[in-house]
C-alpha cells in the first residue's frame, strides 16, 4: 500500500462522522423501553424453556451458548449449603449420555477448552452454563447444545459420582485466601438478618464431606425445572429458525414429573444505624476501607429509568476523578480509592466505596472518602467536572456504537441472560447511542449530585476497616463518621479546587521526519517504514474492530545490562516516573486532558528489552502518538513528594509480599530454580530505602530517548492517508540524539545468571497460615537446541497442553482430588541472541489437600514419565491439535494476536531484517509441526525437550502450613506410621538397654 502523504488528510474518521451525524430521538420520560430484546430470536417451549437465539459473526464460525438458571445457593436448606455449588460441579461429571467427565473430553476434542471455552458459575440467585465452540460443522452446534439438555434435567447423582467430585469441591472450598475471607465477612455483615447472609455459594465444609446423594438430588429434582431456565445461543449462524428446531428437538420433550414450587422471593432487612467492622487478617495484602450503602434495585423500564442511569455514571465518573486526583496529592489519605454500584442480590444493590492506604492509615481514608461525598452534596460539582464525565460516557458509546457490527458473541449471550435473570432491557446499541446523544446534554448538576446522598452513613450503611494488624477500633471508625456528619451540619467543608489544565499535550509542535525507506511484506499484509531519525514503523490495516489500533515500540538493552548496586533504583524507574509524570504532565493533570479521548499508553523495562505499548481510538491516533513524542522529549526529575510516596507504597507492597504465604513460596521456587541472583530475588525494605531516585530517573530518561534504537508495530483500523502524517511528525519528529543512547547489539547482551538444578530436589516450604493450604509447583529444565529451536518452541508449547490434559484427566476426573492444573513454559530468561540453545522450565502448578499433596506429586509424575514411554493415544494428539487450532483461528480475527505475531517475527533470533521472512519461517515451523504431530513424533518430544526420564531432574516444591511442634507431634503420634516408629524405637530401647547392661558387667569383671 502507498504511504505517502496526501494532500491535505481529512482527520475526521467517517466512522467518526456516522456518528456525530447520528439523528437524536424525540422521547418523554415515561416511554417505556421495550421488553423483547432488539436482534434476537425470542420465546418459549411449551414446557416453560426460554430462549434466545441470535446471529452475530464475531468471532466467525462460533458460538457463545449458556444456560441460564434461576436457583442459586439462597434456595438451600441448611443442611443443603453448597448444594447448588455441587450440582454445577456434577453437571460436567456425569449425565444420562455422559459418564466420567466424557462431557470434558468430548468438548476439548472439538477445540473447547475446559475452563477457557466451557465452564459454569453459582451464585447466590442463579447458576450459569457456558460453552463457546466451533460451529463450522453441522453436528457441533447439535452437540453443544445437547449437552446443555443434559444439564438442564439429566445430570447423574449417584453416591459414586458424589465422592469422586467431592475433593474438587473441597479444594475450590479450600482455595479461597485472604480476599476470600474478607469478602466473606462483608457479606455476612451486609446481608445480616436475611437468608443470603448464610448462604454463600461455597457453602460449609461440614456439608461438602458429608451431604448425600439423596440429598443433592433432591435438590436438583426440586429446583431445575423448565420454567426457571432459558437456553442462549449467540454465534455465526446460517439462519436462526434452524437453530430454534435444534433448542426444540434436545429440549421440548424434557417435562418433569411434578410441577416445581414457585421460586420464593428473599428480602435484605434495612438498618437505620450504620454497621461497623475492624477486620484483622493477617494475610490482607495492605489496609484498606470499605463504605457500602444498600439500596433497593433500580428498575430500567422507561427512558427515565434509563436517564437516571446516565445521571449515576455521570456521578460515578466525576467522584472517581477527583479520587484519583486526591490519591496523586502530597501525602494522600491513601495510594487508591474508587466508588461503584453492584447488584449483590436480586433485591438489593450496593454503592460501595474502597480505598487501599498505608498502614495505621484506615482512619484517615475514612476520613476524607467521607469528606468528598459530603463535599458533593454541598456543593456539586463543577461545570468542568460534569462536562468531563459526559464526554468520558460520549465516548465510551461511540466506541461501541462503531463496532456494533463487531461484538464478541459471548458479550451478546451475557446481555441475553441478564435480560432473562434480571430483565435488564436489551434495546439495542444503535437506540443506546441516540439516547446517551439525546439525554446527557440535558442532564443537570443537581441531577447528577443527588447520588451522593445514596452514600449517606445514617440508614443501611456497612463501613468496614481491614488491616493486617489491628491498629483502628470499631469506636475509632464511629468518630470518623461523626466528626464527618458534625463538619457537613456545620457547612465547614469548603468546594473542591480545581487545577489549571493546559490544552494542549505538546506545547510546541515538532519538526516532521520523512520516510528513508518503505518496504511491502506481502506474507503479513503490513508496510515497514524507516524514519529519517532511524525509528522502523510497521503498519498493518485490520478490520477487526472500528474503533481499535493497538501499538507497541520496543528495543533491545534492558535490565540485565545493570550492576547488582543500581539494579534496585533502576528498577524503580517506572514507578517513579509514573508518579512523576511519564508524558510531560502530571497525572492528575494528564486524567482532565484525555477526558473523552480513548488513548492509553504504557511502558516496561524488562531483562532485554524496553517498550511501551498503547490503545486508541483510530479518531485519537494522533493524542497517542503525541504521548510517544512527550516520553522521548521529557527529561524526568523526581521531587522529594513523589519518591516518598512512591516508597511508602513500595514499602506496603513489600510487607503484602512478605505476609502472603504464596507470595513467599513462589519467591522460594524461584530461589530453587534459578538460584540468587539479585535479579530474581524479591526486593526487600532494605533494598527499597538505599533506592536512588536521581539514578533511576536518569535510566528511565535513556530508556526512551533514542528513537534509532526502536521498532514500532502498529496493528488496527488504521486509514494510511491520516496516519502517516502523524507518524512523520510525532514519531519522525523524535530528535535523535548526536550519540547513540542505549544502543545495544542483540547478540551482545548480558544474559542473566540462572541455571537450572542437576538433581532431584524435593522441598517442603511452611508458611504461617489463617486457614490450612497446599500449593505444589513441579518444576522440568527445557533446553532447546538451536538446530531445531523453531519447531521445538511450538512442540513445547503443545506438550504444556499436553500435561494440563493429562494431568488433569488422572488427578481431578480419576482422582477428583484437584480443582483445576496449570502447566506453563518459562524461555524469557534466555537473551534475544541469534546463536545459541534455550534454555528454560515447564512448571505443573496444582492446590490440593495438605494431607495427599506428595501422592498427587507422584502420579504426576507418573503419568508425565508413561507419557514419555508409551506416548499420547491418538485422541490425546487430536485434542491438543484442536485446541491449539481453534485458538490460533479465533487469534487471526483480533489486532492482539496480530500485534503480538508480528512483534515476535522482529524479536525471534532468525529474524536478519526482513520481517516478512521471519514471520513466514514462523508460521511454517508451527504448520509443520502441526502436519507431523502423532503419538510417536509426541513421545520422542518429550524425551528430548525435558530430561527423560523425567524423574531423574526436576524440582517440586509443597506449600505447607507451619504449625507448632507440639500440633505436629501431636498429629505424628495420631498416625498409624508413628506407632509403628514408636514400636521401633521401643524396641532399639530394649535392645540398647541389653548391651549397656553387658557392658558394665563386662567391666566390672
Amino acid at each position: 500500500m502507498d504511504l505517502l502523504p496526501g494532500d491535505s488528510p481529512q482527520i475526521l474518521r467517517k466512522s467518526k462522522q456516522r456518528f456525530r451525524s447520528l439523528k437524536l430521538v424525540n422521547v418523554n420520560d415515561e416511554d417505556l423501553l421495550s421488553d423483547t430484546p432488539y436482534g434476537v430470536e425470542y420465546g418459549r417451549l411449551a414446557n416453560g424453556l426460554t430462549y434466545y437465539v441470535r446471529i452475530n459473526s464475531k468471532p466467525r464460525m462460533r458460538a457463545a451458548l449458556a444456560l441460564a438458571v434461576k436457583v442459586g445457593s439462597v434456595l438451600e436448606e441448611e443442611e443443603e449449603r453448597g448444594v447448588a455449588h455441587i450440582v454445577e460441579h456434577l453437571a460436567f461429571s456425569a449425565t444420562t449420555k455422559y459418564t466420567n467427565h466424557d462431557i470434558v473430553r468430548f468438548l476439548e476434542s472439538i477445540g473447547a477448552e475446559f475452563g477457557a471455552c466451557q465452564n459454569a458459575v453459582t451464585m447466590a440467585d442463579e447458576t450459569v452454563y457456558e460453552l463457546f465452540v466451533p460451529v463450522d460443522k453441522p453436528e457441533l452446534l447439535s452437540q453443544a447444545i445437547s449437552v446443555l439438555a443434559e444439564f438442564s434435567s439429566e445430570v447423574r447423582i449417584s453416591a459414586d459420582d458424589l465422592e469422586k467430585e467431592r475433593g474438587a469441591v473441597l479444594e475450590e472450598y479450600r482455595s479461597r485466601n485472604a480476599n476470600g475471607r474478607m469478602q466473606d465477612a462483608h457479606w455476612a455483615l451486609m446481608m445480616e438478618g436475611s437468608k443470603y447472609a448464610d448462604r454463600l455459594p461455597i457453602g460449609l465444609e461440614k456439608v461438602i464431606r458429608n451431604v448425600t446423594a439423596e440429598t443433592v438430588k433432591g435438590f436438583y429434582n426440586k429446583w431445575y425445572h423448565m420454567q426457571n431456565m432459558a437456553l442462549i445461543a449467540v454465534g455465526d449462524f446460517q439462519d436462526v429458525q434452524s437453530v430454534v428446531e435444534l433448542i426444540r428437538t434436545h429440549f421440548e420433550d424434557k417435562v418433569s414429573l411434578f410441577d416445581g414450587p414457585t421460586l420464593p422471593r428473599f428480602i435484605v432487612p434495612s438498618h437505620a444505624d450504620p454497621r461497623f467492622s475492624s477486620f484483622v487478617e493477617s494475610e490482607a495484602a495492605g489496609s484498606a476501607v470499605m463504605i457500602s450503602c444498600k439500596v433497593p434495585v433500580d428498575e430500567l423500564k422507561t427512558v427515565k429509568d434509563y436517564r437516571n442511569l446516565l445521571a449515576e455514571s455521570m456521578f460515578f465518573h466525576a467522584l472517581n476523578q477527583r479520587f484519583f486526583k486526591l490519591s496523586r496529592a502530597n501525602d494522600p489519605p491513601y495510594f487508591s480509592c474508587s466508588a461503584a454500584t453492584d447488584v449483590l442480590v436480586l433485591p438489593t444493590k450496593a454503592y460501595i466505596m474502597t480505598s487501599s492506604c498505608k498502614q495505621k492509615g484506615t482512619t484517615e481514608a475514612l476520613k476524607s472518602m467521607l469528606v468528598e461525598v459530603a463535599r458533593v452534596r454541598t456543593h456539586g460539582f463543577s461545570e468542568r467536572e460534569l462536562s468531563i464525565a459526559r464526554s468520558l460516557l460520549m465516548s465510551e458509546i461511540e466506541s461501541a456504537y462503531l463496532e456494533r457490527d463487531q461484538v464478541q458473541s459471548v458479550n451478546l449471550r451475557d446481555e441475553c441472560i441478564q435480560h432473562f435473570l434480571r430483565t435488564e432491557p436489551v434495546v439495542g446499541i444503535e437506540y443506546e447511542a441516540q439516547l446517551h446523544k439525546t439525554l446527557l446534554p440535558q442532564i443537570s448538576a443537581s441531577e447528577v449530585s443527588k447520588y451522593a446522598e445514596n452514600f449517606r452513613t445514617s440508614f443501611n450503611c456497612v463501613i468496614k476497616a481491614i488491616e493486617p494488624q489491628a491498629a483502628s477500633t470499631v469506636d475509632d471508625l464511629r468518630n470518623v463518621v461523626s466528626w464527618v456528619n458534625s463538619l457537613e451540619m456545620e457547612g465547614s467543608i469548603s468546594p473542591w479546587t480545581e487545577e489549571r489544565i493546559p490544552e494542549d499535550i505538546i506545547s510546541v509542535l515538532p519538526n516532521p521526519g520523512h520516510v528513508v525507506q518503505q518496504f511491502e511484506c506481502s506474507s503479513i499484509d503490513a508496510t515497514e517504514l524507516i524514519l529519517s531519525n532511524g525509528m522502523r514503523v510497521c503498519l498493518k490495516c485490520t478490520d477487526f474492530f472500528d474503533d481499535q489500533v493497538l501499538f507497541t515500540g520496543f528495543s533491545f538493552g534492558g535490565l540485565s545490562e545493570l550492576q547488582e548496586n543500581e539494579y534496585f533504583s533502576c528498577s524503580m524507574g517506572p514507578t517513579i516516573a509514573g508518579e512523576i509524570g511519564v508524558f510531560g504532565h502530571r497525572p492528575s493533570i494528564l486524567l482532565d486532558m484525555l477526558a473523552g479521548k480513548r488513548a492509553e499508553l504504557g511502558t516496561s523495562l524488562g531483562a532485554y528489552m524496553r517498550s511501551f505499548s498503547g490503545d486508541c481510538s483510530p479518531s485519537d491516533l494522533e493524542t497517542a502518538l503525541q504521548l510517544v513524542y512527550q516520553l522521548f522529549s521529557t527529561d524526568l526529575i523526581p521531587r522529594e513528594e513523589d519518591v516518598k510516596i512512591v516508597i511508602q507504597m513500595a514499602e506496603e507492597s513489600v510487607r503484602a509480599q512478605e505476609r502472603d504465604p504464596h507470595t513467599v513460596f513462589l519467591n522460594r521456587v524461584r530461589e530453587i530454580n534459578y538460584g540468587n541472583s539479585y535479579f530474581f530475588r524479591p526486593i526487600k525494605i532494605g533494598d527499597l530505602r538505599k533506592v536512588d531516585p536521581i539514578r533511576a530517573c536518569e535510566y528511565f530518561n535513556s530508556c526512551f530517548k533514542d528513537p534509532s534504537t526502536f521498532t514500532v508495530v502498529i496493528v488496527g483500523n488504521i486509514e494510511t492517508a491520516v496516519a502517516l502524517p502523524l507518524i512523520l511528525l510525532y514519531l519522525g519528529g523524535i530528535p535523535r540524539p548526536p550519540n547513540p543512547v542505549m544502543s545495544f547489539k542483540r547478540d551482545e547482551l548480558k544474559g542473566l545468571p540462572f541455571t537450572f538444578p542437576s538433581t532431584v530436589i524435593r522441598e517442603v516450604v511452611r508458611s504461617p497460615m489463617v486457614e490450612a493450604q497446599c500449593s505444589v509447583q513441579l518444576c522440568f529444565p527445557v533446553e532447546l537446541k538451536n538446530e531445531k529451536m523453531m519447531e521445538d518452541v511450538h512442540l513445547t508449547g503443545l506438550m504444556c497442553k499436553l500435561f494440563e490434559t493429562k494431568i488433569l484427566q488422572v488427578l481431578r476426573f480419576q482422582h477428583g482430588q484437584i480443582y483445576s492444573t496449570g502447566v506453563s513454559v518459562f524461555l524469557g530468561g534466555n537473551k534475544p541472541s541469534r546463536v545459541g540453545d534455550i534454555r528454560g522450565d515447564i512448571s505443573v502448578n496444582i492446590s490440593c489437600d495438605p494431607e495427599i499433596a506428595t501422592t498427587l506429586v507422584n502420579l504426576a509424575l507418573d503419568e508425565i514419565q508413561r507419557l514419555q514411554e508409551d506416548g499420547p493415544s491418538d485422541a490425546d494428539v487430536s485434542t491438543v491439535l484442536e485446541i491449539e487450532q481453534r485458538a490460533h483461528e479465533n487469534g487471526l480475527q483480533e489486532n492482539y494476536y496480530w500485534l503480538e505475531r508480528i512483534l515476535r517475527s522482529y524479536q525471534t533470533r532468525i529474524f536478519s531484517g526482513d520481517v516478512g521472512a521471519s514471520f513466514k519461517m514462523q508460521d511454517e515451523s508451527r504448520i509443520q509441526v502441526r502436519k507431523t504431530l502423532t503419538p510417536l513424533t509426541a513421545k520422542v518430544a518429550l524425551q528430548r525437550i525435558i530430561p527423560y526420564p523425567c524423574k531423574k531432574q526436576y524440582t517440586v516444591a509443597i506449600l505447607m502450613p507451619k504449625t507448632s511442634r507440639i500440633k505436629r507431634l501431636k498429629s505424628f503420634l495420631k498416625s498409624t506410621d508413628a506407632k509403628i516408629l514408636m514400636g521401633i524405637a521401643g524396641l532399639a530401647l530394649v535392645v540398647y538397654s541389653i548391651w549397656r547392661y553387658y557392658q558394665r558387667v563386662y567391666k566390672s569383671e
